[in-house]
């Protein structure tokens, strides 16, 4: 009974004070301190207090370093250059071909410059391509053309082939316009360097260094777009084409979509371009005031003419 009447003696008043008339101060809940502590942690994720190294421990490795054989491998966008369409490599079946065989009148080209016997980073670009592909309702071949060239001059045209009937497998559907190539007389270099795509032999790993990256020409071999990574988003690839087919009346929806959207070299990706749509904007609110005041001096107009 006595600690039912202390608890009751101990309970605030509606107004805030206790029974004896002094401020009862609420302390703050455990769910206080953790809604604090997550609005905190951004302001520290990521922050280390280390310089250097720590003592007795192991150095503090900088994150932007490259090492030695990186330094010389990378892209250099060289938008709006002209490739030498004169170039000769092997195709799949062993036959040279020149590179202008695949390049076509209202046909964007995909150029790929990977190696067959590549232990993972080809693999993943090509099979990231073939994915976003099969989301494209177009076809290799009609629409645009996809070329894949081996930087590697050791790789085999039934390599070639065998890399071919994967992926088309994978594909899951005809397309005549994919092309597998592999290296004639250091071609892929002169091709590479004219696209500024930069790859160097690793001796001690046996393996070739370079980007992640696939490469959009025009119909006229001109470089027109570059996307990075090993997953490409078809809202992307469906622009990039558009943009290098220059007016090809079957992809005239993706060339409306090019007037809301452009290219952010810095989010390699096609982002929503806000001037546009701030003047589109702007243009349906002119109709829509007009297409008002129209109706309402029509009916003011009916209804006078009513009155006479």
């Amino acid at each position: 009974m006595s600690k039912i009447s202390k608890s009751k003696a101990q309970k605030p008043r509606p107004d805030g004070r206790g029974l004896n008339g002094r401020n009862i101060k609420p302390r703050p809940s455990g769910r206080g301190f953790l809604c604090l502590a997550l609005l905190a942690a951004p302001l520290f994720a990521g922050f280390d207090t280390r310089v250097g190294s720590l003592p007795g421990g192991p150095s503090v490795i900088d994150p932007n370093a490259r090492p030695p054989l990186l330094k010389s491998v990378g892209i250099d966008e060289k938008l709006g250059a002209q490739v030498d369409l004169s170039l000769v490599f092997t195709d799949e079946n062993g036959s040279p071909v020149a590179l202008r065989d695949y390049f076509h009148p209202g046909r964007p080209v995909i150029l790929n410059l990977v190696y067959y016997t590549c232990p993972m980073l080809c693999s993943l670009i090509l099979n990231g391509q073939v994915n976003t592909l099969k989301e494209i309702p177009w076809t290799p071949g009609n629409e645009y053309e996809v070329v894949t060239i081996s930087i590697d001059p050791r790789d085999s045209s039934e390599i070639a082939r065998q890399k071919k009937q994967g992926y088309l497998a994978s594909f899951g559907r005809s397309a005549p316009g994919w092309h597998f190539l592999t290296d004639y007389k250091e071609n892929v270099k002169r091709l590479a360097e004219q696209a500024g795509f930069r790859y160097e032999y690793d001796r001690a790993q046996k393996q070739y260094a370079h980007a992640a990256a696939i490469m959009i020409l025009t119909p006229e071999g001109k470089m027109a777009r570059y996307l990075y990574g090993v997953d490409f988003k078809p809202r992307d690839v469906r622009l990039a084409l558009a943009e290098a087919s220059q007016g090809r009346s079957s992809m005239a929806l993706e060339k409306l979509l090019l007037f809301c959207y452009h290219y952010d070299p810095q989010a390699n990706r096609y982002v929503l371009f806000a001037e546009n749509v701030m003047r589109a904007g702007g243009i349906l609110t002119i109709l829509i005031v007009g297409f008002t005041l129209w109706r309402l001096f029509r009916n003011e107009r009916l209804a006078r003419e009513g009155m006479a």
